[in-house]
């Protein structure tokens, strides 16, 4: 499978909020962000892990009461796992980030619990997606497999983990871009969204600098990727969507695509450049892409 699945989220900005911060999860659902990725991983410490879980539900009523799809990020020990989705499968979730997902194994095992949690509690099996971190070599190593679960909707790479796992001194751009692309195809490949940029998810001092992280993420083919700061969701919305220049161009090569094959030709010239099957696609996603945003707003 190629492409886009039609079925996957509009997930430009996905804006993280500390489960047990109260006043970022107040005003999270203002903050025009696609999604919220509720967290009880790396913001938790571990002797909050327990309060975390109990002020669970609240936290999702009120993340999501603005419309955004709400995600939940759960810690990597097993024990804690299980017990983090045991809170987490619920109908106001869509999707549950699983850090260091180290294989196709590794997601069905979570896979099984979380479809245990849905039988139990009316829901459809399947229903809550995962977004695969990938954040070990392992887990880099069966990137492929990973991306083709069933229950994967989206990969993204955490820089700062993958880059400790490989002994870099940083998660320096540079360095990170030959694995990035790797996530964009092995998305593409299972028809999943690719997440994420090089460049530091701290960057909110120089929004300009994150202008042009996203910019270049957007060039890559990544669909969208996350912020810890509210003033992030906008660039990430307007830098992960199509632009007015971009949308014109792709009514008038769809629309001439249109007539050229109404009038039985594979491939005509438009200003000079030749249209055919993958560039009038690529015109009409742009203009899907468009369409879905507008609905969203």
């Amino acid at each position: 499978m190629t492409g886009h699945d039609g079925n996957l989220p509009l997930w430009r900005s996905m804006l993280f909020v500390p489960a047990t911060s109260e006043r970022f999860a107040a005003k999270a659902h203002t903050r025009g962000a696609d999604a919220i990725i509720v967290d009880l991983e790396d913001s938790i410490a571990a002797s909050e892990k327990g309060r975390a879980r109990s002020i669970l539900p609240q936290v999702l009523r009120q993340v999501g009461q603005g419309g955004a799809d709400v995600v939940v990020r759960i810690n990597r020990p097993v024990r804690l796992a299980v017990r983090d989705l045991e809170v987490a499968v619920v109908r106001q979730v869509q999707a549950i980030s699983l850090p260091k997902t180290e294989s196709a194994s590794h997601v069905e095992l979570m896979s099984e619990v979380m479809a245990e949690i849905e039988a139990d509690r009316g829901l459809t099996t399947g229903d809550t997606r995962i977004i695969a971190l990938i954040e070990t070599v392992e887990g880099f190593a069966n990137l492929s497999e990973i991306a083709a679960h069933p229950r994967v909707v989206a990969v993204t790479l955490g820089g700062e983990d993958f880059a400790a796992a490989l002994g870099m001194p940083s998660a320096e751009a540079e360095q990170m871009r030959p694995y990035l692309r790797e996530i964009v195809l092995a998305a593409r490949g299972a028809g999943k969204l690719a997440l994420g940029y090089a460049g530091s998810i701290a960057n909110f001092s120089n929004l300009d600098g994150y202008a042009a992280d996203i910019a270049e993420a957007r060039a890559m083919g990544f669909d969208g990727g996350s912020c810890i700061h509210p003033a992030q969701v906008p660039v990430l919305n307007k830098g992960f969507a199509p632009s007015a220049e971009e949308i014109i161009q792709a009514e008038r090569v769809a629309a001439a695509y249109d007539r050229a094959l109404a009038e039985g030709q594979g491939a005509i010239q438009l200003d000079g450049r030749m249209i055919d099957v993958p560039v009038a696609e690529r015109a009409r996603a742009i203009l899907a892409t468009r369409d879905r945003i507008a609905a969203r707003v």
